[in-house]
């Protein structure tokens, strides 16, 4: 009887292992170059069964770009957002798990370091099995079912015409039978896809999580000690920053081609572009002329919220020194910028400018998340270049009592 009720929690915990060991184990490029492969398979699906690029007529007279590879949330997402977001998450999971954690921790070995940190990713197995539940019944299975599947049987639905549905209004370009094989396919390598975004987040919600009670435990340890604890996590939240950014842009592209599928646009391309002259030029071009029911948004929502929600935890748990407070006011400034313009999309004429304006301070935050720091840097080593070889030693000392 103690033997059965000791392996109850491990059937679970199991299972977490081998989630979590996909961004840990093998090369850092294994889980990305996985993503993008896929991705690159299905591109090629559908230039072979012709859905690469297609057309159609609208009731309305507009003629819409409806192809898989014109998509965004299918092409762009997969095969540079995702692949990024995920390279990021293992090289801080990998630096946190096998550097910093064992600097950190007390005095012991580094199994011993190994062993806490398992144990801190398996108190997790019941989120990571809900989220498992989630992305691949609800947003795999029952979306595939009602978006798709009935749709493409019944030939009706109030929902806009794309790549998936094409075979409604041209079943001389591609038959419903294989559409719905395609669909199925495409649904399947989505939602898995997605589980491993969400296991991601939840890695990071870990890493902050287990930071933060070993600094707690660590009051009374040396100023030096502590002064490592924040360099430490200063490159956790610049880690946490990067996969926040990508994790909002990822929602930017499902909103993105979820709107222009009821616009009246031609071409995404075309779409964003007139909705930036038409602010700056006061042209207006009449609104949306279809409403369809639209479950892009709300996923797209909940990957939005979810992201933003572990940029925030690791805000509370770990700014609160002063090295942290000015290089997180900016990341929190474009991560508040970057939602609201996702929250803004086709809410007016003009959203464009300040979606255009969010993505360029996000993608340079990828590269300098202190919004900065280079520019620091430069002048700090031009500035030890110019110091007297007397003044040296005495400035070093100066500067080490002000961090």
């Amino acid at each position: 009887l103690c033997q059965s009720q000791a392996e109850i929690p491990l059937i679970p915990a199991v299972q977490i292992s081998r989630a979590s060991s996909l961004f840990s184990h093998g090369s850092p490029l294994n889980l990305p170059a996985s993503i993008f492969a896929g991705a690159s398979a299905l591109g090629f699906l559908a230039y072979i069964v012709g859905i690469h690029s297609a057309t159609y007529g609208r009731a309305d007279g507009v003629v819409k770009q409806v192809g898989f590879l014109w998509a965004p949330n299918w092409t762009f997402l997969f095969m540079v957002l995702l692949p990024l977001f995920f390279a990021f998450v293992i090289e801080l999971l990998v630096f946190w798990k096998h550097d910093a954690r064992f600097r950190l921790a007390a005095q012991g070995d580094r199994l011993e370091s190994d062993d806490a940190w398992t144990r801190n990713v398996q108190a997790y197995s019941y989120t990571y099995w809900a989220v498992f539940l989630i992305c691949v019944l609800f947003a795999g299975l029952f979306q595939w079912i009602g978006v798709c599947l009935i749709p493409l049987i019944n030939g009706g639905g109030n929902y806009a015409v794309d790549w998936g549905k094409l075979a409604i209004v041209h079943p001389e370009v591609i038959s419903v039978p294989m559409t719905i094989v395609f669909t199925g396919l495409a649904y399947l390598y989505m939602c898995l896809c997605f589980y491993l975004f969400f296991a991601g987040l939840i890695l990071l919600h870990t890493i902050v999580h287990d930071l933060w009670r070993i600094e707690e435990a660590s009051t009374m340890r040396p100023v030096e000690h502590r002064r490592q604890g924040g360099e430490i996590g200063l490159r956790v939240m610049r880690g946490i920053f990067r996969c926040t950014v990508l994790g909002v842009l990822v929602a930017i592209c499902m909103k993105v081609q979820s709107s222009y599928l009821s616009s009246n646009g031609g071409d995404i391309v075309t779409w964003i572009a007139h909705d930036m002259s038409s602010a700056l030029y006061e042209r207006h071009d009449g609104g949306n002329s279809f409403s369809y029911r639209m479950p892009t948004h709300y996923s797209s929502l909940l990957v939005a919220i979810s992201t933003c929600v572990v940029f925030l935890y690791g805000s509370i748990r770990l700014g609160v020194g002063k090295r942290f407070r000015v290089p997180l006011w900016r990341m929190s400034a474009v991560v508040g910028l970057l939602f609201a313009s996702y929250l803004l999309i086709d809410a007016f004429e003009g959203f464009s400018i300040l979606l255009g304006v969010g993505v360029l301070l996000a993608t340079y935050g990828l590269f300098d998340p202190e919004f900065g720091r280079w520019r620091a840097s430069e002048l700090g080593s031009n500035q030890s270049v110019e110091l007297p070889p007397k003044d040296r030693t005495c400035s070093g000392l100066r500067l080490r009592a002000d961090e």
